[in-house]
């Protein structure tokens, strides 16, 4: 059994959901493994990480506007010492999640044919986000 970890730095221009699954790719493939089992995990209260349909990008938009629908702005939070985006940020980053476990099969991730690994950016201003991959396999 082997392990291998490192981290991703993803910059954000804003909310919206930011593909990463080419980078995370690229860096399992390179570590040669064939079955095994990816973490995926966002060092960050305000943003999070899903999995999610990555062919019609009508799908993020409606992702986004339902969180927002959820965690509105101006909603007499008693957090706002960031701004009226933060208190928001962190209730959607509890609804989607900070990690996903991916299972290695065949050297590959065992995603389904549409789908993405995509960070969440809660936040309206750009940011650089942080997420860690940890895989453990043979």
């Amino acid at each position: 059994m082997r392990q291998t970890t490192t981290e991703l730095t993803v910059p954000t221009p804003g909310p919206g959901l930011h593909e990463i699954t080419r980078e995370v790719t690229r860096w399992v493939e390179a570590a040669g493994l064939s079955t095994g089992l990816l973490t995926v995990f966002c060092r960050h209260t305000s943003a999070s990480l899903c999995i999610q349909e990555n062919a019609a990008r009508e799908v993020r938009g409606d992702v986004l506007r339902w969180l927002d629908r959820l965690a509105p702005e101006n909603a007499g939070y008693a957090h706002d010492d960031e701004g009226p985006d933060d208190m928001p940020a962190h209730l959607k980053s509890i609804l989607t999640g900070v990690s996903l476990p991916i299972p290695l099969v065949g050297q590959r991730l065992a995603l389904g044919t549409w789908q993405g690994i995509y960070l969440c950016e809660h936040r309206r201003a750009p940011h650089r986000r942080s997420v860690v991959l940890h895989l453990l396999g043979e």
